[in-house]
């Protein structure tokens, strides 16, 4: 597997039976192929679909059926697809029980940065900051390090498309919940060690 896979992979372990999640881009979407079996989701994407599948295999894409990053995707039998005023609808009225995101930096006291970087062009922060502060629980799905350095902060130095609403961050080596007395460090995924953990983090782990 590779580090988006296994990010994925754990990420959709989080799934609760009967939960309304939203996916965002990149390796958040990927969760919906790996819901765990018994459990039954309905995958919400703020483009305007509610009852989103997994990705589709190869030669069977649909090109009017796309995720919020314009990647294809399935609909699930009973899904429906809506107008983005009802779409955001959902997210502002507190319906999402948890969103999947990504970030370029997340820090101690769960703040979120993952719209720009201060000198590039972005097209603007879309439905991050709605979905931010408007689902009931946010996960964070990214990679441990960029380039090398560490993404998980004592302080975000990005500008922020949140203050204080990160519950859980996922990568391929960790999972680490924010909680009122800081970072904690609940799991180590394999192969990596606690310490590699530790060093591969600007944050304090407890």
């Amino acid at each position: 597997m590779d580090i988006k896979e296994i990010i994925a992979r754990r990420a959709a372990q989080e799934f609760k039976d009967g939960d309304i999640v939203n996916l965002g881009i990149g390796i958040p979407t990927l969760a919906a192929n790996f819901i765990p079996k018994g459990i039954n989701v309905i995958i919400h994407s703020e483009n305007g679909i509610v009852g989103m599948g997994a990705s589709p295999s190869k030669g069977e894409e649909n090109p009017d059926i796309t995720n919020a990053g314009g990647a294809f995707s399935t609909v699930k039998s009973g899904g429906s697809f809506l107008d983005s005023a009802s779409s955001f609808g959902l997210i502002r009225g507190g319906h999402i029980d948890m969103t999947i995101m990504g970030a370029l930096e997340v820090d101690e006291e769960g703040n979120l940065a993952n719209w720009i970087v201060p000198g590039k062009i972005a097209p603007g922060m879309g439905g991050a900051m709605d979905l931010a502060v408007g689902a009931k629980k946010v996960v964070i799905a990214m990679a441990h390090t960029q380039n090398g350095k560490p993404k998980i902060l004592k302080r975000c130095t990005l500008p922020l498309t949140a203050a204080g609403i990160v519950n859980l961050i996922i990568t391929e080596m960790a999972v680490i919940e924010v909680a009122p007395q800081g970072l904690i460090l609940k799991e180590v995924l394999p192969p990596f060690t606690p310490a590699q953990v530790i060093a591969a983090t600007a944050a304090t782990l407890k």
